[in-house]
This record gives C-alpha cells, sequence and structure tokens, in this order.
C-alpha cells in the first residue's frame, strides 16, 4: 500500500516567478492558459484532475449526458505547448502569507504569487442531518450517486408490495428554485412524461411528484421577475408542484419536515438550496466576508498585494455590484483573463487596470423549447428563442471538440425521441446505515 510519505509535490525549481493557482474551474483553467511561461511558472492544484461544465451537471444526474461528456481532463487542456506548466490533483489545506508557503496533503511549495480560484462547495447551513441523508449536486460523484438513487428508486417502486413505501419512493423534493433546481425538475417532469411510462409499462407514474421547494417568494432568485414568472408558468404546465416562501426543517432520509409542520414522505431529497465559498486555512478571518474573501478592483485579497482570489471565492463590492458579483461562470472566466493581463503588468513594471464585468446575460431552461434569457439592454427572452440561445451558449463554453460534438448529437437525438441517455446502474448508492439495501446487494453480488 502507498504511503503518502512517499509522495511529493516534485515541482521542479525556478529562477522565473512562481504562480500557484488553486482551483482548476472556470477562474483557473482561464488565467493558467493567459499566463506565458516566458515570465512564470504556472502550478496548478485542485482535488480533481478534470475541469467540469456544471451548468450540466443536472443532466448527467437525469442520465441525459454521460459524466465524460461534460468534463475535460486538466492535463488534456495544457498540451506540450506550456512547457512551464505543472499541475498536481491534491488538496491544498493551508496558505502561510509570513512564509509565503502553501501546505498540501503530500508537501509545500512556495509561491511568488498566490491564485485562490476554489469556488463554492454545498451550504447545509449547519444542518448536518440533512447533509448526512440529501443529495447535493455540486460535482460529478454527486451526481452519480443522484443518478443511481433515482433509478433505484424507479426499480423497488416497481417491485414494492406496499403502496406507502411505493409513494414514497416516487416522490421527489427538490430544494433550492435557482438555476440547478429549476432545471433538474424539469428534467424529471420531462422524463417523468415521455421515458418511465414506457420502461416500466405497469407503473402509474401519474402518482410520480415533483416538488420544488423556495424559501423566497418566486422561483429563479437571481433573475428578473418577468423571467421568474415565465419559469413559474412552464414549471406548472410540467406539473411541477412548487412550494414558495417555504424552508426545509429536517430530513431523516425518509420524511422532510417543513417549518410550520407538514411533511413529505420522500427517499430522495435534493439539496439545491445554497452554496458557501471554499475558503483555505491560514489567512485572516478579516479577509473572509460572508464565505466569500474581499478582494479590491485588481482582485488582490484585501491585505496582500501578492494574493489574489476571483471567481465565485471573490467578493469584489463595486457599485452596480454591491454584494458581489452573480456566482456565475462568467465573472470568474472574466476575472482569469484580466488576472493574467496585470501579472504581466507587474512583471513588466506596468500599472494595473482594474476589473470591469461585462455582463453578457443570464439563462435558464425548463424543458423542450421552454426557457428564459435575460439579456443586457433589459431584453427578455422566453421560449424557443431563449431555448435556442441556451442550447448554442452551452455548446460554445465546452471544453473540447469532442465534448461539444458528443452534446450536440445526444441533444439532437433526444429532440426528435425524447430519450434520455443509457439508463444504467452502474454503481449501486446506499447508505451504510441502511442494512438492508447492503444486504441485498451483497446477495446480488454472489
Amino acid at each position: 500500500m502507498l504511503d503518502l510519505q512517499e509522495l511529493s509535490l516534485n515541482i521542479p525549481d525556478t529562477a522565473k516567478p512562481r504562480v500557484v493557482i488553486v482551483g482548476g474551474g472556470f477562474g483557473g483553467t482561464n488565467l493558467a492558459k493567459k499566463l506565458s511561461d516566458k515570465y512564470f511558472q504556472v502550478v496548478l492544484f485542485d482535488r480533481q484532475n478534470y475541469h467540469g461544465f456544471w451548468p450540466l451537471l443536472y443532466q448527467v444526474a437525469t442520465a441525459g449526458l454521460e459524466p465524460d461528456a461534460i468534463a475535460e481532463p486538466l492535463r488534456k487542456m495544457f498540451d506540450e505547448d506550456y512547457k512551464d506548466f505543472h499541475f498536481r490533483p491534491v488538496r491544498v489545506t493551508h496558505v502561510d502569507p509570513a512564509t509565503k508557503m502553501i501546505s498540501t496533503l503530500v508537501g509545500d511549495l512556495s509561491y511568488d504569487y498566490l491564485i485562490i480560484a476554489t469556488g463554492t462547495k454545498t451550504n447545509y447551513f449547519g444542518n448536518e442531518q440533512i447533509k448526512h441523508f440529501s443529495f447535493p449536486l455540486k460535482r460529478l460523484p454527486d451526481a452519480l450517486n443522484l443518478r443511481s438513487q433515482l433509478f433505484q428508486s424507479f426499480e423497488q417502486a416497481n417491485m414494492t408490495k406496499s403502496e406507502s413505501v411505493r409513494q414514497s419512493l416516487l416522490n421527489i423534493v427538490i430544494v433550492g428554485a435557482g438555476p440547478t433546481g429549476v432545471e433538474l425538475a424539469g428534467s424529471l417532469a420531462e422524463m417523468r412524461k415521455h421515458v418511465l411510462p414506457g420502461d416500466y409499462p405497469g407503473m402509474d407514474f401519474s402518482r410520480m411528484n415533483i416538488y420544488l421547494v423556495e424559501g423566497l417568494e418566486r422561483v429563479l432568485p437571481p433573475m428578473s421577475p418577468k423571467a421568474s414568472r415565465k419559469t413559474q408558468e412552464n414549471l406548472e404546465k410540467l406539473g411541477i408542484i412548487i412550494k414558495l416562501k417555504t424552508f426545509v426543517e429536517t430530513y431523516d432520509g425518509e420524511v422532510v419536515t417543513f417549518k410550520g409542520g407538514e411533511q413529505i414522505q420522500t427517499r430522495t431529497l435534493i439539496w439545491a438550496a445554497g452554496v458557501m465559498g471554499a475558503t483555505i486555512e491560514g489567512l485572516p478571518e478579516t479577509t473572509v466576508e460572508k464565505g466569500r474573501y474581499l478582494v479590491n478592483e485588481y482582485n488582490q485579497i484585501q491585505g496582500f498585494a501578492d494574493i489574489f482570489a476571483i471567481g465565485d471565492i471573490a467578493l469584489m463590492k463595486t457599485e452596480k455590484y454591491p454584494k458581489g458579483h452573480p456566482g456565475v461562470a462568467q465573472p470568474a472566466i472574466q476575472q482569469g483573463i484580466h488576472l493574467a493581463k496585470n501579472l504581466k503588468r507587474i512583471q513588466k513594471g506596468e500599472v494595473l487596470k482594474p476589473f470591469e464585468y461585462f455582463d453578457k446575460g443570464s439563462l435558464a431552461i425548463v424543458g423542450r423549447s421552454k426557457a428564459v434569457a435575460d439579456l443586457p439592454g433589459n431584453l427578455h427572452l422566453s421560449g424557443f428563442v431563449a431555448w435556442v440561445a441556451w442550447l448554442f451558449v452551452h455548446i460554445y463554453y465546452l471544453i473540447g471538440f469532442r465534448n461539444k460534438l458528443v452534446v450536440l448529437s445526444n441533444w439532437i437525438y433526444r429532440f426528435f425521441t425524447y430519450e434520455s441517455g443509457t439508463r444504467i446502474i452502474i454503481r449501486p448508492f446506499y447508505r451504510k446505515e441502511d442494512k438492508v439495501a447492503e444486504e441485498f446487494m451483497r446477495k446480488q453480488a454472489e
């Protein structure tokens, strides 16, 4: 068995300034791609060895796409042209600004410039019970766990003798009506109508209830009221049960209880209710506000000239964005590209230029020909035109030609057939305390 002590970062020494980037998301990868190894040695850290296109994660969870269709290996993104680029799939555990050193599970490394682009993680608001029993949707393993849970539930519902157990298995509760929750609810509704009746001809899927729960007064709170109204209309036409101004109090894996006492029997509660910054230990608490690093107009973390934060983890307050930029891909992409230019300016002794965000708009899809778009110039689109715009934008920003081709061909095929991919339970999901499921799967494997 390999011992961690046998591993090291194995980063070569350099006479050039070393730029350490923590996080291989939209911000980190765009920054690294724009940095020339003529001026810098670039070291990228991420816990996983791929860059994921998370806006399509819900389609992996509902078997619309396979995991490798929305992910690209980080090493493949940086070929031999990036001669002084180094990637290591390890987690950064600590930052020491005094010694300009970062710590990882397999060793330490000095830096000249540190860029934190760690993004966000699921926020359970301190509720450990919900954290344990619910299904988040932030990473590929989350999507695969949820996919297994959904199709296992359908199979179990088809085999159970108990009506109450069957109903519990067919009830799906999605908490959080932001883009992830809305798009997931729409995808499940279309699956309920067009796919599942063919797979399970003996089951009545009119009894499959999809609940979308939101604590605020409307769905899609980040988008315009007009987009929210249209989205709610589309969701209701699809048969989604929407519960606004509703908060989850507890969930024990079988019963979700809302504040006020209402309860729903369900084996599947999907948590899309919020995120929080994935901060790193070592920086002063004064640099963090509401889980994000406070940065100036150059993305420098408050109090530091050589430590930067970009993307969702960065809180840059401006007159137009007093609460910081929206937590979507575009601010991360633009900040990564802009910071690369500023780092080059530092090396050349030039004056830094402040970051200015260009808002390209927001999009959300509910189902076939059902989407909404808030575009610059106070332009709002809905229906087929917004749906086409959503398709184009998501294909455009996918990494890799192969991924673009695979996703596009999948969508074209689904447009004509309503098929939602290969509904295969590759790795069954069960919780450790579920002894019945564990015993059943053990005997299945014998």
